[in-house]
């Protein structure tokens, strides 16, 4: 049976007769196609993409999987609509903590036409893109049981922050204490199982970096990069799950040969925030799970000074 997503935290939503994704109950999401051409290039990335042998698997797997088109009921009942399957990134997971992340200064292609650009431009320069090379699209922040999720009160909200507020929302995103006001300080506790250690979210951030460095197959505008975690796993000294995807593929347009500065300055500009909290704000201590040793960063954030500048 299909349902609306429960941990969408950005992009349209399938609410009170709206056009939105779907999700099954075997992990499969079912996202409409977009209208013009954004629907028919979204679907040729894809089918590009899944079937490139040159892409290594290490980076595929930052990636959903791309199981085909289907047409489906739509969720605003217009009827049999066609869908994108994917991979349904919050299936199997408990109470998520979820971040969208726009990667990007400039969320639009030279390609687009001059009324598209202008209106990208605008909200660009509303935001943190401009300044940061990324914005938050969505976030949701599970705080425990009886308190459930801390969100914005508005989707809108996380497009305007400073660059000290984005900061304080990425520590609040591995803190135990309430996240109910930007103003309060995060405790960070989370940090080093979540941001830090062999396989977190820094980690991930610098695999991807390296492949985005010397790749010029494609050029992503208006990306995500989806940041996933469960905190009430690390409450219980469990492995917390971090992850990161990329999302969102409606305007990949070629490489030609040229690296996507746009996006690789945007993403190095990300791991110099997550790397800052690692080494500024929080324990540096390795931490120990069940599985045994979790996070030791020092390696990590002196790759990530090695970052290029925007």
């Amino acid at each position: 049976m299909l349902k609306v997503p429960d941990h969408q935290v950005a992009g349209h939503q399938g609410l009170d007769g709206k056009l939105g994704p779907l999700v099954d109950d075997s992990g499969r999401f079912f996202k409409p196609l977009q209208g013009g051409k954004r629907g028919t290039d979204e679907v040729a990335f894809y089918t590009s993409f899944s079937s490139d042998t040159n892409i290594p698997d290490h980076i595929k797997r930052f990636f959903p999987i791309f199981y085909g088109t289907q047409l489906i009921e739509a969720s605003d009942g217009s009827g049999m609509q066609p869908h994108l399957i994917l991979q349904d990134l919050s299936f199997g997971r408990s109470n998520p903590s979820v971040m969208d992340i726009k990667i990007g200064s400039r969320t639009w292609s030279p390609q687009a036409p001059e009324d598209y650009i202008q209106k990208c431009l605008k909200k660009d320069r509303e935001s943190s893109s401009v300044e940061l090379g990324f914005r938050l699209s969505g976030l949701q922040i599970f705080e425990s049981k009886e308190s459930g999720f801390w969100k914005p009160e508005k989707r809108s909200m996380t497009q305007s922050l400073s660059a000290d507020e984005i900061r304080s929302i990425l520590k609040k995103f591995v803190s135990t204490n309430k996240s109910g006001v930007l103003g309060s300080v995060p405790d960070c506790a989370f940090a080093s199982i979540v941001y830090g250690g062999s396989g977190g979210i820094l980690s991930q951030l610098l695999e991807l970096k390296a492949w985005f460095e010397e790749q010029t197959t494609y050029h992503f505008y208006a990306c995500s990069i989806l940041m996933t975690c469960e905190k009430e796993l690390a409450l219980n000294g469990k492995n917390p799950r971090a992850d990161i995807r990329l999302v969102d593929f409606a305007h990949v347009f070629e490489g030609k040969g040229v690296i996507d500065h746009n996006f690789l300055g945007g993403l190095c500009s990300l791991i110099k925030f997550v790397s800052e909290i690692l080494s500024e704000d929080c324990v540096t201590e390795p931490k120990y799970s069940k599985s045994g040793l979790v996070g030791s960063n020092d390696s990590l954030v002196a790759n990530c000074n090695a970052s290029p500048v925007l």
